[in-house]
Parts: C-alpha cells; structure tokens; sequence
C-alpha cells in the first residue's frame, strides 16, 4: 500500500513538473504563439467555423427558419442524389477528368524540373523559367476565353486543319474533345509553377556527385536516375497524395466556363452541378449534401492514397 502511494505522488509530482515545464517554454516562447495566432484564428474563422453550415445537408433548409429552426430530414437528400439519374454521370465524369488530369499532368512538372537542372547559364535558365511561368497568372476567364479563339472554327488552329482536311473542327462543341481541352490547358498553365518545388530540391543536390558519377562512367540518364530521382522523391510522394487526395475537387470556374450545350455529357461534374443546384436553383440543402458527398470522397482518396504512398514509398507519406 506504501509503495502504492509514493507510486501515485511521484506520478503526480511528474505531472506536475511537466505543466510547469510547459508553461516555462510558453513563457519563453511566447512571441512565436503570437506570430501563429492570426493564422489560427483566421483558419478557425473561415476554415472550421464554415463546417457548422454542413449540417443543412441533414435538414430541409428554410432561409426563414434558419439553420437550428428547419426540419431535421436524415439522409434524404443524400438518397436522393444517390438515386438520381444524372448520379453515375457526374461522378464518372468527375473522377474521369480528375484522374486523367492527374496521371498525365503529374510527370510533367517533374520533367521540367530535370531538364531546367541541366541548364548552366543562369540567365538562359532565368528566361526559360519566365516563360514557363507566366501562363500561371493568366486569369481563368481569359484562359478559357483564348480556348475559344484559338479552337473556333475560325481560329488559327482550324485554319491549319482546313488547310490539311477541307473542314473544320468543333472543338469546343463536341463532348468527346472536352477532357482533352481541360487537361491539356491545364498542364499549359500550371505545370511550370508546379516545377518550382522539383527545382528547388534539386538545387540542393551536391554537385560533386555528378562529377563523381561522370568519372566513374555515369551517362545523364543514369545520373538522374540515382541522383537528382532520389533526392526529390519524397517531395513527389506528398505532391502525389496531396493530388490525389484532392482528385474530386476540380476547379469550378474553368469547367463552368468551357460549358455549352453540347458537351454538357462530359462537362457536366461535381462542382459545377452543385452551383447550378444551390445557386441558380436554390435547393440548398440537396446542394450541400452533394458537397459533402464530394469532401467525404475526397478524405477517404487522401486516406487510401497515403497507405499506398507508404506501403511503396519505405513508409514515408503524408503523416
């Protein structure tokens, strides 16, 4: 019974010592809680306090009654969405432009990294990186705007393939050229600025390496292979799992705006189906349950995701 209560005092003259301790260190450090404060608070402001809107998913929402006055209705709306015609759809379409987007756009910014490795001349290097990024700050609007031009039947594009054919293409018409428009435009404007991540890991990689690889009778290609492959690889893993856990969360305003009525097949997706739901229809409720239909999706891909990332990956992952 003694050895019990000296057990049972020394657990609380360590708990206490740890509280002491933690408070010593917030003392001492205080100014660094300060500096993190207004990026707490504004993510508990507009990231979690938000989340407290999801609960008109469950309930048949009344901008009269309010959130806590309307009628709690379950999973109806949900079941609804589920059972809806349009449901394999939308989804099918969804995941068909997120993945494809991802597989053929991922590679692409890991490539432009290595090529721009190999430059020498910094000012030819500055150049090029210039104009890889600039199609980046290019608003969606006007992004979309020069897919327009560019693809009418009277763009420079159907010019050519008039040239070589005898008749244009309706590019922006047909539901089948959709996903490749999409795509590829977005490969075009993002995969310079994702490239600045790869370029600056590489930029850590020693160059006495390569010099020893090339004396010992290492080509280019071997020398990526294990050298500069090797040092961005679990930059590539996160990349990869953030991606891909983010693989249903398309961007609205650049599918809304390539929309028309006839490639509405492919066009059509999440996002786009929620806006016309909540905000052009009103159906609020309906609405937010397909949102946090797509956002439970997308956890549950950014869980799986990093399994796999790990399992591959020597157990490095997200977390």
């Amino acid at each position: 019974m003694q050895h019990s209560l000296q057990a049972l005092e020394g657990k609380k003259s360590a708990e206490g010592t740890a509280r002491l301790g933690g408070l010593d260190y917030l003392k001492k450090h205080y100014v660094l809680y300060v500096l993190l404060a207004p990026a707490l608070i504004l993510t508990l402001i507009f990231k979690y306090g938000p989340m407290y809107g999801a609960v008109i998913a469950f309930k048949d929402f009344s901008p009269i009654k309010g959130i806590m006055g309307s009628e709690w209705v379950g999973f109806k709306h949900f079941d609804k969405f589920l059972s809806s015609p349009n449901f394999e759809l939308i989804l099918l379409n969804t995941l068909k432009l997120s993945a494809f987007g991802l597989l053929l756009g991922f590679p692409v910014p890991i490539l432009l990294a290595l090529m721009l490795n190999q430059v020498r001349r910094a000012a030819v290097k500055k150049n090029i990186q210039l104009f890889l990024y600039a199609p980046n700050f290019i608003s969606v609007v006007v992004i979309v705007g020069m897919l327009f031009i560019f693809l009418s039947p009277t763009g420079p594009v159907n010019q050519l393939i008039v040239w070589a054919t005898g008749e244009p293409v309706m590019f922006m018409l047909k539901a089948e050229y959709f996903r490749w428009i999409y795509i590829l435009s977005d490969i075009w404007t993002g995969a310079g600025w994702a490239s600045i991540i790869y370029v600056a890991a590489l930029a850590n990689v020693d160059p006495e390496l390569h010099n020893a690889a090339s004396l010992d009778g290492a080509n280019l290609l071997q020398r990526i292979r294990h050298i500069d492959l090797p040092t961005i690889r679990p930059i590539m893993a996160i990349v990869f799992i953030l991606a891909a856990g983010g693989i249903m969360s398309i961007g609205f305003e650049k599918a809304y705006l390539m929309q028309t009525a006839m490639n509405l097949p492919t066009s059509e997706i999440i996002p786009t189906y929620v806006y016309k739901i909540g905000l052009q229809a009103g159906d609020y409720s309906y609405s937010a349950a397909v949102g946090l239909f797509n956002s439970v999706i997308n956890v549950l891909l950014l869980l799986t995701v990093n399994l796999v990332v790990k399992k591959l990956n020597e157990g490095e992952g997200l977390y």
